[in-house]
């Protein structure tokens, strides 16, 4: 890591570290919860001396970016304050991200303002695009992920003669 990602990371750590909804992940990768929204904050490098802090949220998976959808999204990309919406078509997943300058320019206000701005967008937004268009909340699918891994550990057949 260069100086600034290094510099970038400390300060997400600083900030966050009592935050009850903050877990680290990996060197460089952070997770926040905000209701049933996952906000992924990533350090990444840019250049050999500079860093970038991006904020994804994985909003819905399964749903086909068609008109409506499509038209919807890039009119709420216009009335917003920064960030904005996107598509992944190989995962069928629409997105929240918005990208920042890292390094020792960030500073505390800046970083919790994106943070706080994603993480709500994300939370709003997640449980509105699956009533109208269909498909499940990251939340959802984190859910079903964990059930069928206990269900995996632990394949019992319950006996109901009692």
């Amino acid at each position: 890591m260069n100086p600034a990602e290094v510099a970038t990371s400390l300060l997400i750590e600083r900030t966050l570290e009592t935050s009850p909804a903050y877990r680290k992940v990996d060197e460089a990768l952070y997770v926040i919860k905000q209701g049933s929204a996952y906000v992924m904050i990533t350090v990444l490098p840019w250049g050999k001396d500079k860093a970038m802090l991006r904020c994804t949220s994985q909003l819905v998976k399964g749903v086909a970016l068609e008109g409506a959808l499509a038209k919807q999204l890039l009119e709420l990309n216009t009335y917003l304050r920064f960030g904005a919406f996107a598509y992944d078509p190989q995962e069928e997943t629409i997105l929240f991200t918005h990208s920042i300058l890292g390094g020792t320019t960030l500073d505390k206000d800046e970083l919790l303002a994106t943070l706080r701005d994603v993480a709500l967008i994300a939370d709003e937004y997640d449980d509105k695009l699956v009533a109208k268009y269909g498909g499940q909340r990251m939340l959802d699918l984190l859910e079903e992920a964990a059930v069928e891994r206990l269900m995996e550990k632990h394949p019992r057949e319950f006996d109901l003669d009692i």
